[in-house]
């Protein structure tokens, strides 16, 4: 299939919407690729604002969310008038806005209600960001359409933490966006990541880091040729550079080696982008939109090398849970109960270990502040809470065929505690839990021991 006969959805970061020369770079991506579908996420830094303007206004702290309102208004006409916005697209803004202000006094009137407003809140800032790049694409020659993804990603109403629902996103696209990108002469679609609604058309949002995912959501339910995921670095590497300067470009990933990557930490990939993507075996191209001429990853169903050791990553700030009862000795259906607490609760764990009487599992940190899962754990047997750790993943193939691995991961890690190993349920990952703090200290030794080859 030709270039100009793919169908390509591409994704823009916050750093690609920063300003207003971030944008005209990423229109000038747009233009080169001929995306037929844009998600775009909010100007960098909005959503944080955004989010500290509600918790001023939930609490009472009116001047403050004013404060911060005047704020993200200013920076989005600053941008406005460097693009040359029409009047329309101002009239746009300005009505954004002012939902935005009445929002955060519904939010302080209405606190019985304050995660389905806070929900309304959180997605202004992408609706701002694809109005502007919206015109922005008009500016560079491209005949564009925005158009709003609530109408499409329908999901339940689990508010800040939504869940697709497949069937009807995919009914939708084909009744209001398929139409669009199929059209004789198709506009270039801008819309948003990160929101959705109910089926009553409450806006809701999928969690942070979920444009990505409503990305690769869009890409599936149009069966697109390809994902494009544009952000501030040029695509995915053996491990995190700001740790390891020797960190090395991945040019090719396996979507197994991608999952992996981006569950145990890897920042650049977010996990349930890959999920749709995997459903459709869609390729993904990672890759900067500040340099797009340097190149990227991509990320296929097959690859052309599987090297044992792909890349090391590093997941902060980990607890580990262990629940300790003579229940589980010689029993069946002990860890049924135990996983069923985490579905309930909608919690992943990352790893586990088992012995005769006890089961421990990593949990991020957060997870701590679900007092209620931690309740019913308790119910189960004895439950120890152990904080401040860190998880170390040795990403690649066949890592639980291979003999020898485990010395050298264990001679370069001679003088570091490792609390907890993790191996053997996947050919794909090999993980330890260290102290925090010692975690980059073992990431680089191992990518130097392992990818770099330093001898024995």
């Amino acid at each position: 299939m030709s270039k100009d006969n793919r169908l390509i959805v591409s994704k823009f970061g916050g750093s690609s919407m920063a300003d207003a020369t971030a944008m005209n770079r990423s229109a000038a991506i747009v233009a080169g690729q001929k995306s037929s579908v844009v998600v775009v996420s909010a100007t960098y830094g909005t959503t944080n604002q955004i989010i500290e303007a509600a918790g001023h206004a939930e609490n009472g702290r009116k001047p403050e969310a004013d404060a911060i309102v005047k704020q993200i208004r200013d920076k989005h006409y600053e941008i406005a008038d460097e693009l040359g916005a029409s009047d329309a697209v101002r009239d746009s803004l300005e009505e954004l806005l002012m939902e935005f202000e009445s929002l955060l006094t519904d939010l302080q009137n209405f606190p019985d209600q304050s995660l389905r407003i806070r929900d309304a809140i959180y997605g202004i800032g992408e609706r701002l960001s694809s109005r502007l790049f919206t015109e922005c694409l008009e500016k560079h020659g491209l005949s564009s359409r925005y158009f709003d993804a609530a109408s499409i990603i329908r999901t339940d109403d689990r508010y800040s933490r939504a869940t697709p629902v497949f069937d009807e996103v995919e009914r939708l696209s084909n009744e209001h966006l398929k139409p669009l990108v199929e059209a004789a002469t198709p506009e270039t679609i801008v819309t948003q990541g990160f929101i959705g609604s109910t089926a009553l058309g409450i806006r809701t949002t999928l969690g942070r880091g979920g444009s990505d995912y409503s990305a690769a959501i869009m890409a599936w339910a149009l069966q697109a040729d390809v994902l494009e995921i544009w952000t501030d670095v040029g695509g995915v590497a053996t491990t995190d550079p700001r740790i390891t300067p020797e960190a090395r470009p991945i040019r090719e990933l396996s979507f197994q080696e991608a999952a992996e990557l981006a569950t145990f930490g890897a920042k650049i990939l977010h996990p349930s982008m890959l999920i749709p993507a995997i459903w459709r075996e869609t390729p993904v191209y990672v890759g900067s939109s500040i340099n797009p001429e340097e190149g990227g990853t991509w990320i296929y169903r097959d690859v052309g090398e599987a090297p044992l050791v792909r890349a090391v990553t590093i997941r902060r700030k980990q607890s580990l849970l262990t629940i300790t009862t003579p229940d589980m000795l010689n029993t069946y259906g002990f860890l049924h109960k135990v996983f069923k607490v985490f579905n309930d609760h909608r919690v992943s764990v990352d790893s586990i270990t088992t012995s005769e009487i006890s089961v421990a599992m990593t949990v991020d940190d957060v997870t701590l502040e679900d007092h209620d899962m931690l309740r019913e754990l308790e119910e189960l047997g004895r439950l120890h809470i152990e904080k401040s750790y860190e998880l170390v993943a040795v990403i690649g193939n066949n890592i639980n065929h291979t003999a020898g691995l485990a010395r050298k991961m264990f001679k370069a890690l001679a003088d570091i505690n490792v609390r907890m190993i993790c191996q053997g349920a996947s050919k794909h990952n090999f993980c330890v839990l260290v102290d925090e703090g010692r975690g980059e200290e073992a990431v680089r030794r191992l990518h130097a021991k392992l990818i770099e080859g330093d001898v024995d």
